[in-house]
């Protein structure tokens, strides 16, 4: 099967995934710049998810056009990312009506964890259906990012029960290091001979 039919679904859920976060946010309580200043928790953890569902948007993206066909181990493996990211909208409210609690920033921390693995479990599936020399596995090559990020999830995690708030400071700091869209898939797709 070609890859359109599998990104243009995927664009569409994500598409999905972003409208239901925005339709979560509530109007503040008044007029005042200090009514707004009340659901800021709940704005920050908006724009955390907004960035997490854009940067996995752009990154499938650059994925999908390194593989010229995918199978139907390929197509379960996106689901199941496709499964995680929609709990974002859950997880993202929980964490922002309660933004220093514990289990709502540990389990908020467990959807990004998961995520990150249903990513993992997809790119070495396309990889192993092209196969390792292909342009996907050039381009992730040992992929030292994807693995410091689910290690900082994992500590993160732990952290929530005790310093929620740093916990998020880390899920935000993994934000950060993907937030530049990874260049590896493109460096090896313009390299490539057409």
């Amino acid at each position: 099967m070609q890859t359109t039919r599998l990104e243009a679904f995927s664009d569409g859920v994500l598409a999905i995934i972003i409208t239901i976060m925005v339709l979560e946010l509530k109007i503040p309580a008044g007029d005042r710049l200090a009514d707004l200043g009340a659901l800021a928790p709940v704005l920050l953890a908006y724009l955390l998810s907004f960035i997490y569902v854009g940067i996995y948007w752009n990154n499938h993206h650059h994925m999908l056009h390194s593989v010229g066909r995918i199978g139907g181990a390929a197509l379960w493996a996106n689901l199941h990312l496709l499964f995680w990211l929609s709990l974002f909208p859950f997880v993202t409210a929980w964490v922002g009506a309660y933004p220093s609690s514990a289990l709502p920033t540990a389990i908020y921390g467990g959807v990004l964890l998961m995520a990150a693995l249903a990513w993992t479990v997809l790119q070495s599936i396309l990889i192993a259906e092209e196969c390792q020399d292909s342009l996907l596995a050039r381009a992730v090559g040992r992929d030292r990012k994807g693995k410091a990020s689910l290690l900082i999830y994992l500590a993160a995690i732990g952290l929530a029960f005790r310093w929620p708030l740093l916990a998020q400071g880390a899920y935000a700091a993994v934000a950060l290091l993907w937030l530049v869209p990874d260049r590896r898939i493109e460096r090896v797709l313009a390299a490539a001979p057409d």
